[in-house]
């Protein structure tokens, strides 16, 4: 279903959705669909909307950038209070926070501080789940892969109840867009019973839609520093 205007102008950005689908009809994006073609179509799509959505966070100030960190610090705040009574004693999964992603460290030591068991996700196998690793403010991180610290190997590792994942872009059926691993997706679809998914980001990054695959798992809610947008 590829036409010229499928191609990639020069500003970096897609003239229209994958395989013109909302052209034909609003409805007929089938997002069980295994269509090679379709699924190349999202593939490049999606790596144009991660530079673009990437591209605008990275342009926030520094100050822009605490506010929202703040602000979504506080809705996440609001959400356990309602949803966990606070989650004393259940085991969150965080992130460390990279490439412009909301900054939450100062709410993970509050929480530690209040009795929430916090846990870091790091690659232990590649193409495999996700592991959990705790975290304490005393913890000596190193680095893991793509150089983000995650607390050592002798870390207990531990099951989240609830896990926070970072979005690049997010949209109103709680699908999130990551950075392409799938690694999230894959460690969701693994894990027995499955945490509370929270998608962590910028409400700026909504997207109409991010063309789901058979592969992507939806959050169980998102929240952005306006509050729970979909959930």
């Amino acid at each position: 279903m590829n036409t010229e205007n499928d191609k990639k102008p020069q500003n970096g950005s897609y003239a229209s959705p994958p395989c013109l689908a909302h052209e034909i009809d609003p409805a007929y994006f089938d997002p069980m669909a295994v269509d090679p073609a379709q699924a190349r179509d999202v593939a490049h799509w999606r790596k144009a909307k991660r530079e673009e959505l990437r591209a605008a966070r990275k342009a926030l100030s520094v100050e822009q950038h605490a506010i929202i960190s703040e602000q979504l610090s506080e809705q996440l705040e609001n959400v356990l209070h309602a949803r966990f009574g606070g989650a004393k004693g259940h085991v969150l999964s965080a992130y460390w926070p990279i490439k412009g992603e909301p900054d939450l460290r100062k709410l993970m030591v509050k929480l530690h501080q209040a009795g929430v068991i916090i846990a870091l996700p790091l690659v232990e196998t590649k193409a495999a789940p996700l592991v959990f690793r705790r975290w304490t403010p005393e913890t000596k991180m190193v680095r893991g892969d793509w150089n983000i610290p995650v607390p050592p190997a002798d870390a207990p590792q531990i099951m989240p109840d609830i896990a926070l994942a970072p979005l690049v872009g997010w949209d109103g059926d709680r699908f999130r867009l990551g950075y392409g691993g799938g690694y999230f997706d894959r460690t969701l679809a693994a894990l027995d019973p499955r945490p509370l998914a929270i998608g962590v980001g910028y409400a700026s990054s909504r997207l109409p839609t991010i063309y789901p695959q058979p592969h992507d798992v939806p959050m169980s809610l998102i929240l952005t520093e306006q509050g729970v947008q979909a959930g």
